[in-house]
């Protein structure tokens, strides 16, 4: 598959430029390819969060508690004879 680059200029601020200069050193890259990398994560894991919450939200609701079950009460649920 055949893969389009575009060039794109940022602009960053002395520490970031330096911070990214050394990071890319250590994955013996260079740091347009480095920040096109982080980018490139990035957009991955936002698009496995919006495929996540679409199947999610996509899926009918479910009662909690069978019809013929009755809520417990309020005493039931926050008995802490057990823990004391």
């Amino acid at each position: 598959m055949l893969v389009v680059r575009r060039n794109v200029t940022i602009t960053l601020d002395d520490e970031t430029a330096r911070w990214a200069r050394v990071e890319a050193a250590k994955h013996d890259t260079s740091v347009s390819q480095f920040v096109g990398h982080l980018l490139h994560v990035r957009m991955e894991e936002q698009r496995g969060y919006e495929q996540a919450r679409r199947s999610y939200l996509s899926r009918s609701a479910q009662p909690l508690r069978h019809p013929d079950q009755s809520y417990p009460h309020r005493d039931e649920l926050h008995d802490r004879a057990g823990v004391r």
